[in-house]
């Protein structure tokens, strides 16, 4: 029973939301800006990832790279 009233609460709550936000009406700058947040925050990890990536293998390209007979002669 208590499943049931909860689904009954959770979708009537989520029909009144519905209906409220077809009321809504908002400015075209607004929809401007929206849709430049998304088009960032969907892209952020191309923008950040590559310049994180680019580091990462530059610093590889400047450590020199440990082999099993570079470490031999060093232990030697």
């Amino acid at each position: 029973m208590r499943v049931w009233l909860a689904c009954f609460f959770v979708l009537f709550a989520l029909a009144k939301l519905f209906d409220w936000v077809q009321e809504l009406s908002l400015p075209l700058p607004i929809y401007i800006l929206g849709g430049a947040f998304l088009a960032v925050a969907s892209n952020y990890d191309k923008i950040v990832g590559s310049n994180f990536s680019d580091a990462i293998s530059e610093a590889q390209l400047e450590q020199p790279q440990l082999n099993a007979s570079s470490i031999e002669k060093v232990n030697t």
